[in-house]
Parts: C-alpha cells; sequence; structure tokens
C-alpha cells in the first residue's frame, strides 16, 4: 500500500514536471514568435515611413512639373498668337 503511494505520488510530479518543461517551452517558442513578430512591425514602420516620405516627395515634384508645363503652355499659346498676328500683318 505504502509502495503504491509513493509511485503514485513519483508519477504525479513527473508529470507536473513533465507539464511544466512543457509550459516552459511553450513560452520559450511563444516569445521567439512574439520577437519575430516585432522585428517585422518595425521593419514594415520603417518601411511605410520611407514610403510616405517619398509619396510626398513626389507629390512635390509632380507639382512643381504641372506648374512649369503651365508656364511652357503659356509661352508657347503666346508664341502661336505673335506668329499669326505677323502672318496676318504680311
Amino acid at each position: 500500500m505504502m509502495i503504491d503511494y509513493l509511485l503514485t505520488d513519483l508519477y504525479i510530479r513527473l508529470m507536473n514536471k513533465n507539464s511544466t518543461l512543457n509550459f516552459e517551452n511553450d513560452l520559450k517558442r511563444l516569445e521567439g514568435r512574439l520577437d519575430d513578430l516585432v522585428h517585422v512591425c518595425d521593419r514594415l514602420q520603417s518601411e511605410n515611413k520611407s514610403l510616405k516620405e517619398q509619396q510626398d516627395s513626389l507629390s512635390k515634384e509632380r507639382a512643381t512639373l504641372l506648374q512649369k508645363n503651365e508656364q511652357v503652355r503659356g509661352r508657347v499659346e503666346a508664341m502661336i498668337i505673335r506668329l499669326k498676328s505677323m502672318e496676318q500683318g504680311n
């Protein structure tokens, strides 16, 4: 009877120890995956910031090019008008 109790007690302790080890291993795996996720989030935030800066730069460049295009269009139209008036004057 006493041996059965001791064996049962030993078995329970071993099972608890194995459960604790499995739990600790699971926690370590989870911690590793969370670290990976944090690194991915950091990289994505950095990439997102870079893309926003690039977008802002391209938007400003586009606005500048549109403005220059309008200036050139105005000059070309003025030249056409002058050429037509010169043609009519001859």
